[in-house]
């Protein structure tokens, strides 16, 4: 059973500079209180959204990333943004980290489009996981972003932005997966074609727990988990997590779906899950039962996991839309998705969208 609810956005802040409409590419959603974060993933920017009387979101603020952030790209790349999360007054959130293919265009001659699926482009702004102070002001209950900002409950300490440690096209991150076992051979292909691929996030005190669309391994996902921690200069690095390595790899067998978002609701994780590639296919919700408690790599055969629901998706003329990307928990029995490449069912107006409310089991 679904719902939907409207996410309105501001003529003045929805489109970049390519002209494309931010409701038109949302990637991960996250809801802190009254507010709604989205992102979409061809801009540098995050929004937010606020609770209005009738239930939909409105108010749209938004907040670039340069403004917080030293991106390895001045000119305004995307990042890509896959996954937000917060903790402690951190807002969290991770590029893809992956690479991508070029798309052959109608307009060009056969020699030209073929020529184009043979070129692989690397972003730099993609390759980022960072925290953002984030605090909510008392007076309008709004969080807000900030570069650095008094700890509330602690004196004297200070929260300040900062990222993992890395170069241009790489980071810490990347430069242990290109040394994994599972990992490493998928490094050098691009997102949609089962490469490396990053997409969901999810908090639960230090632990960060990363999705991965891809690769997939004869149908079984994987989640990343590390714990950052902050050196003198502000520098996020990677805490070792065994003997071995700064890492925890989880595999979960979700027949062939890739992840696309992650989230955390008391000791459960949800998790979206699709295709890898770029097709149609289900899409589906699961949860994985106490999956903060923990503390060792895990693996979860299908019947571990619980399936919730599916999740629409488009076909037939409406193929290659309503891609679902982003899951924000409500309560118990309620989550939100937002889609990318909306249906024309799916817009309202020129700059609202309608996301949908399905209902799960407890």
């Amino acid at each position: 059973m679904r719902d939907q609810i409207k996410l309105c956005f501001s003529p003045d802040l929805s489109l970049n500079a390519e002209g494309k409409h931010v409701r038109d590419g949302l990637s991960t959603a996250m809801l802190t209180g009254d507010n709604l974060w989205l992102s979409c993933d061809e801009r540098t920017t995050i929004e937010r959204l606020t609770r209005l009387p009738d239930g939909d979101f409105g108010k749209h603020h938004s907040f670039d990333i340069h403004d917080y952030l030293d991106l390895p790209a001045k000119d305004f790349s995307e990042i890509d943004i896959e996954g937000m999360g917060m903790a402690d007054h951190y807002l969290w959130l991770v590029g893809s980290h992956s690479l991508k293919r070029k798309k052959p265009k109608r307009h060009d001659s056969i020699k030209k489009q073929i020529k184009r699926l043979a070129q692989i482009k690397s972003d730099p702004n993609r390759y980022l996981l960072a925290r953002i102070p984030i605090l909510q002001d008392p007076a309008t209950g709004d969080y807000t972003l900030y570069k650095e900002v008094a700890h509330p409950d602690q004196p004297g300490k200070m929260l300040r932005a900062g990222q993992l440690k890395g170069d241009k096209n790489s980071n810490i991150l990347t430069e242990l997966m290109e040394q994994d076992e599972h990992i490493a051979p998928f490094m050098n292909i691009p997102g949609k074609d089962n490469g490396f691929d990053i997409e969901g996030l999810a908090i639960h005190g230090h632990r960060i727990f990363i999705g991965l669309r891809g690769p997939v391994l004869r149908g079984w996902a994987m989640v990343l988990e590390v714990e950052p921690e902050e050196d003198k200069a502000g520098i996020l690095h990677l805490k070792q997590l065994t003997k071995e390595k700064p890492y925890r790899k989880h595999f979960l067998n979700l027949r062939g779906k890739g992840i696309r978002e992650l989230r955390i609701f008391g000791n459960d994780m949800y998790l979206l899950a699709g295709p890898t590639m770029d097709l149609d296919g289900v899409i589906a919700i699961y949860r994985w039962r106490d999956a903060v408690n923990g503390r060792t790599e895990q693996l979860l055969h299908h019947n571990e996991l619980e399936r919730l629901c599916e999740v629409p998706h488009g076909t037939g003329e409406d193929s290659g839309k309503d891609k679902a990307e982003g899951l924000a928990i409500l309560d118990e029995e309620r989550v939100l998705v937002v889609f990318d490449s909306p249906t024309d069912e799916r817009t309202v107006g020129e700059h609202d969208v309608l996301a949908d409310v399905l209902q799960i089991e407890k």
